[in-house]
């Protein structure tokens, strides 16, 4: 006998599934035109957006490099190790003083171009260590913390760290509360929801810091990769409701009897998403299976998995 995950989906929840995929879509609407690779913007008085010429399916046009400040600057993630993105940096920032280089979290596509930056700009860096390494580039990074909560001053205001972990572990967003923007890194991004990477990663921690920026007063979303975001409160819960769709998918392609690989169950889970992405994909599945774990809904024996 097939297992439930195996059988066709009704019709009922194929038309639920759509539509919950068409609201999140609409709540993703973004604040303005997608940025271009590259591209150099002022998306409000002290605070600028420099592109990363590092396209891709899982950056979109590029990785987000901020500039918070005029004259006393605060670069927030400088992206990865490109030499035409730290040029671009350099020149934007020009002869203003950088008071401090901030970190989202130390993924190589957010950090690794820490260094080359420091070159031309010595400045404390402000980012958390992970629990696990793998994925992460920490060049740069002895001895520098920041506290969930820890502040750092601009000429455009003061910047709020908020510990964000699941993602990744260090993760952190960083409030501008003069403008109620919130930057978001890739805890949540502009047009699709993130990678969620074990052991460094946690689903369960994910869910619960988005739960926690649910209840800030904000304005708008300034993610990692992609556009900002307006209506921040329907954002946030669009992707809770996501994720909790996606597990109830993995928790019905559980067999009840026997087990499954994450192998077996991924083409079931994610069927609605494109087998190009499916390495990726195939880590947030495990996320999603040890959080199950950690609910009692899902057992595990060596690489196998079903319902408890």
């Amino acid at each position: 006998m097939r297992h439930r995950g195996n059988l066709p989906p009704s019709r009922s929840r194929t038309r639920a599934r759509s539509a919950a995929a068409a609201a999140v879509a609409r709540v993703l609407t973004p604040a303005e035109a997608s940025p271009h690779t590259g591209s150099v913007a002022l998306l409000a008085p002290g605070v600028r957006r420099v592109v990363a010429p590092n396209p891709g399916p899982l950056t979109g046009p590029g990785t987000n490099t901020y500039l918070i400040g005029t004259k006393q600057v605060l670069v927030l993630d400088p992206g990865p190790a490109l030499e035409a993105h730290t040029a671009a940096l350099v020149e934007t920032i020009g002869t203003a003083r950088v008071v401090a280089i901030a970190l989202t979290h130390t993924h190589a596509d957010h950090s690794a171009g820490l260094e080359a930056l420091r070159r031309y700009h010595p400045a404390p860096v402000l980012a958390r260590l992970p629990r696990h390494t793998e994925h992460h580039v920490l060049a740069g990074l002895a001895g520098t913390t920041i506290d969930d909560g820890g502040t750092v001053s601009t000429d455009a205001g003061p910047l709020v760290a908020i510990a964000t972990p699941g993602h990744a572990s260090n993760h952190l967003c960083w409030l501008l509360p003069g403008l109620r923007w919130l930057y978001t890194g890739d805890h949540i991004l502009g047009t699709t929801s993130p990678v969620i990477l074990p052991p460094d990663g946690d689903m369960t921690e994910y869910l619960e810091a988005l739960r926690r920026l649910a209840r800030l007063d904000l304005e708008r979303l300034l993610p990692g990769h992609g556009p900002s975001l307006g209506e921040p409160q329907g954002v946030i819960a669009a992707l809770i409701r996501h994720r909790l769709e996606r597990e109830s998918r993995v928790l019905a392609a559980l067999p009840a009897t026997g087990a499954a690989t994450l192998e077996d169950l991924l083409p079931i889970a994610y069927a609605d998403v494109s087998p190009s992405l499916h390495g990726w994909a195939r880590c947030t599945l495990q996320a999603h299976l040890l959080r199950l774990a950690e609910t009692g809904q899902a057992c595990r024996d060596g690489d196998r998995w079903a319902r408890a």
